[in-house]
């Protein structure tokens, strides 16, 4: 079956209301964030003030049958070029099965102008729309074409500040978003401590914590905060490094030997991860599957770090069709996150997925069974990126 379209598309979700009145606002509507422009102030109290206002981009796969797959990704406009000027007009004609080929195209046709980054993000798109196009041919959820199920369920982990309501909503690990940073100096660490401390109290000691840095530190600032933390008992401190400076993880690796690393959100493409393998950098590797190149990327990336004995834990794994599928069917990967951004006292299934997406009970996932990736997503919904 050869790949008839392939295209950049937007998606309009109809205006959906809370039924349940919110006890108030989500810790993430004002709250600091430590993170890498942290050290400049006009921009330090939210990254809404820096990061750019672009939206969403699916990219839909249509065979010569008719048959579509779709898949998403993030960075609207430059990745929808990508996808539409460059991409696709390369990949029309192709076998839309052959997946591992059409993978190896993209990563080479996108070196003129790095595969990394924004091209990341458009090849992500195509494999994940070749995989859910590939599952709806066979009439198959993913993870089945993927193995099948490797667990009866997936244990989630819920990602940011209210966690007294993600108690409440059954989760038993938590990961807190790092309020402050090198720009805060003593005074940063200090409230970074009294923060953890407040959520350890809260949790219990029976729960897991972890923390993430968002690329808001350097070597020094990691180790001085983990000291300090050590008491807290965090299961793994997450991606506290500028993700480029190679030198700084395994710099960072030799100055905390006991504390678990986690990082690999901000790596595109396979490469970088490998070399986190080979140089013990991480304990925990985190692609997220919708940005370093999809289903067929991760599939190297989970292959390499179970060889080596290190865990995978996708990047918001948890939010999305996609990431569930793949976390289901690979031994590699033994939880699912979860960014809760409902309001505390808002139920997941009133705000939490797209029709046919899975979302957490008690802390555990199961994904759909319908095919592909089991979106039940209306044409009406989706329109042409660039009409």
């Amino acid at each position: 079956m050869k790949i008839k379209e392939i295209r950049a598309m937007r998606l309009t979700v109809p205006p959906r209301e809370f039924k349940t009145e919110p006890r108030r606002q989500p810790w993430s509507f004002e709250a600091e964030v430590a993170n890498p422009m942290s050290r400049y102030p006009k921009v330090k109290a939210h990254r809404n003030l820096w990061l750019p206002k672009w939206e969403g981009v699916w990219a839909r796969v249509t065979a010569e049958d008719g048959t579509w797959g779709i898949g998403y990704t993030s960075h609207g406009r430059p990745v929808a070029a990508v996808i539409d000027d460059h991409l696709a007009p390369q990949l029309v004609g192709e076998d839309c099965l052959a997946t591992e080929k059409l993978a190896d195209m993209m990563f080479r046709l996108t070196k003129p102008y790095g595969s990394t980054g924004l091209a990341s993000y458009a090849v992500s798109a195509i494999d994940l729309a070749l995989w859910d196009l590939r599952g709806k041919l066979f009439d198959k959820p993913v993870y089945e074409l993927l193995g099948g199920p490797q667990k009866e369920k997936l244990f989630c982990y819920s990602t940011g500040n209210d966690v007294d309501w993600y108690k409440e909503l059954g989760f038993r690990a938590f990961k807190l978003a790092c309020p402050y940073g090198p720009a805060d100096g003593l005074d940063g660490i200090k409230k970074n401590t009294e923060f953890v401390a407040q959520a350890r109290e809260q949790v219990g000691d029976e729960a897991e914590l972890m923390l993430d840095c968002w690329m808001a530190f350097d070597v020094e600032y990691t180790v001085r905060l983990a000291e300090a933390l050590r008491p807290y008992k965090l299961k793994w401190m997450e991606e506290c490094l500028i993700p480029e400076d190679l030198d700084a993880h395994k710099l960072l690796r030799q100055r905390l030997p006991w504390q678990t690393l986690a990082t690999g959100e901000h790596w595109y493409t396979h490469v970088p991860f490998q070399w986190a393998i080979r140089n013990q950098v991480a304990d925990i590797l985190q692609p997220d599957i919708n940005w370093c190149g999809g289903v067929t990327t991760c599939q190297k990336i989970v292959g390499a770090a179970e060889a080596a004995g290190i865990s995978v834990m996708l990047h918001g794994g948890g939010n999305t069709a996609f990431g569930q599928h793949f976390s289901y069917a690979m031994s590699a990967v033994p939880w699912l996150e979860c960014f809760v951004g409902t309001p505390p006292g808002v139920p997941l299934e009133e705000a939490w997925h797209l029709p046919g997406e899975a979302y957490p009970k008690d802390g555990w996932l199961v994904p759909s069974k319908a095919p592909g990736f089991g979106l039940e997503l209306p044409e009406s919904w989706l329109s042409p990126f660039f009409p």
